[in-house]
């Protein structure tokens, strides 16, 4: 995949994360209709906030994205997003859901989050180890 850089009014940025959220109690219901439906959610929401989604997928229990987001965005207020707006419409379309889900929570309260990179941390600690001013 190919990076490409973002820019804003005053900055250049490229910023990627990786997030992982499973379903309260592990239930297996990221399946089909509802698997479909939470991917086209998530691209709404992200939408709405500024983000990119560039890939998503389920596993019956959990769902991978990953996403590419500019720096005014507060992480935890998109992901809270993705996790409420998520849960309510599909407590909503797939009624269902409610008979393995009970008490009204879908996912999980934890989650994942991490950000990704075009190069390694190493590669930038020696880059920045070598910036000192002694050429000057």
């Amino acid at each position: 995949m190919k990076y490409t850089n973002d820019k804003g009014s005053h900055s250049i940025y490229n910023l990627q994360f990786y997030y992982v959220a499973c379903v309260k109690y592990r239930r297996k219901v990221l399946t089909g209709d509802v698997s479909d439906r939470l991917k086209e959610i998530n691209l709404s929401v992200a939408a709405e906030v500024g983000v990119t989604i560039m890939e998503q997928e389920t596993d019956g229990d959990h769902i991978h994205i990953l996403f590419s987001s500019r720096p005014s965005v507060q992480l935890s207020k998109f992901i809270n997003s993705l996790k409420s707006v998520s849960a309510r419409l599909l407590f909503r379309e797939f009624p269902e859901l409610k008979t393995k889900l009970w008490g009204g929570s879908f996912w999980s309260p934890s989650y994942f989050l991490a950000s990704t990179g075009q190069v390694t941390l190493d590669v930038l600690k020696r880059y920045v180890e070598n910036q000192n001013a002694k050429d000057l």
